[in-house]
């Protein structure tokens, strides 16, 4: 097999970035975080198969990781429907394993001596798929949903944190999955999708390969430079909170709580997929742009911290009014409200339940 240089590297990493097309289609996928021991080797070989459920399919990312996935739907409803049908299906094959899910989104993660692959194989949570967008400028372009998907990611993680402990101990995190990014670089601003996609796989520091980007591992001597295989491993591994899948993915929602996966499914989605929406969401994230150790505060303080409280309030307002010009199911659209009113109005996310819970006392007998 052919090695790549780093300028062929660079250009196959830009051609296939984006297909370009409008606004329509919704994917989700959802992570299962499994109790100790986890999968035996042999299940999580199967799984690697992609055994296909009702409507998507499942398959392993590690031994304590499982991903259901939901197929392209046409709008926010048919994916949600689809989800919530597949979604139950693994579960006797796991309980047959006596292996139980877990609603956090992570449990034995240890932000400070944690390794880069700790967030794709031992947190959970749910990624959003939307179209990419079109070539070109205007409310559709690819351009703009780029830069409206990196403007509400860390605003988002915030909201949807729900991984505050270890080993049943808070961490000082809300969200420890998110605490594993809090040196992300913010998004270069005006830079062309491609080009920045480009540039986050190239020097992003390749699994298995301590200490060597992609890009550095491209210029090694004839016979040591990776080939298109190892570009599809290492693309495969890559988990930027906004990642060029061909469409856009958003992976920023922890794993939440029950069906909340519903929530960040919905907000993710028609916060790119409606203009006004997106206009709002864009307005609201405006000021952050230039906040130091964004993603930090982000994991740490979730919307205890004012700023981001502030725009997840009017994001999740933006949200919930354009679900309703979209005709999305009205039960869909309670969810959403029933979240903005328990945690965002009141500057809360579902993390904040598990610390509560984790730090009540048993009141003593009078």
């Amino acid at each position: 097999m052919s090695s790549l240089t780093e300028r062929t590297a660079a250009l196959l990493i830009a051609d296939q970035a984006f297909a370009p097309g409008l606004p329509g289609f919704v994917g989700v996928d959802v992570d299962l975080l499994l109790d100790q021991p986890g999968l035996p080797g042999s299940l999580v070989e199967s799984l690697a198969e992609r055994p296909p459920l009702r409507h998507g399919f499942m398959t392993a990312r590690s031994a304590r990781v499982v991903v259901v996935s939901g197929p392209p739907s046409p709008g926010i409803d048919a994916a949600d429907a689809r989800m919530a049908e597949d979604l139950p299906m693994p579960l006797p094959l796991l309980g047959g394993h006596r292996v139980a899910v877990l609603e956090e989104a992570s449990d034995a993660v240890d932000p400070a001596t944690a390794g880069g692959d700790a967030f794709g194989t031992a947190t959970a949570g749910v990624r959003v798929g939307v179209e990419a967008g079109v070539d070109g400028d205007g409310p559709f372009g690819l351009r703009r949903r780029w830069e409206s998907a990196h403007a509400i990611a860390p605003v988002l993680a915030a909201a949807f944190a729900n991984s505050p402990l270890r080993q049943g101990r808070p961490t000082g995190w809300r969200s420890v999955r998110q605490a594993l990014r809090r040196d992300l670089p913010p998004a270069p601003p005006g830079r062309d999708p491609r080009d920045a996609w480009t540039a986050l796989v190239m020097d992003a520091p390749v699994a298995g390969r301590p200490g060597q980007t992609f890009r550095q591992w491209s210029r090694s001597g004839a016979g040591q430079r990776p080939t298109v295989a190892d570009l599809t491993r290492h693309l495969r591994t890559l988990r930027p909170p906004v990642a060029a899948r061909r469409y856009l993915e958003i992976d920023v929602a922890d794993r939440q709580p029950g069906n909340g996966w519903r929530v960040p499914l919905a907000v993710i989605a028609v916060l790119l997929d409606d203009p006004n929406a997106a206009a709002a969401a864009q307005a609201a994230t405006s000021g952050l742009a230039a906040t130091p150790r964004l993603w930090e505060r982000a994991a740490r303080d979730g919307l205890t911290d004012p700023a981001l409280a502030a725009a997840a309030r009017d994001c999740f307002l933006a949200a919930y009014a354009a679900l309703a010009r979209h005709g999305v199911s009205r039960d869909l659209r309670d969810a959403v409200a029933g979240f903005t009113e328990r945690y965002v109005l009141r500057g809360r996310c579902p993390a904040d339940d598990v610390l509560d819970r984790a730090t009540a006392r048993p009141l003593n007998p009078q």
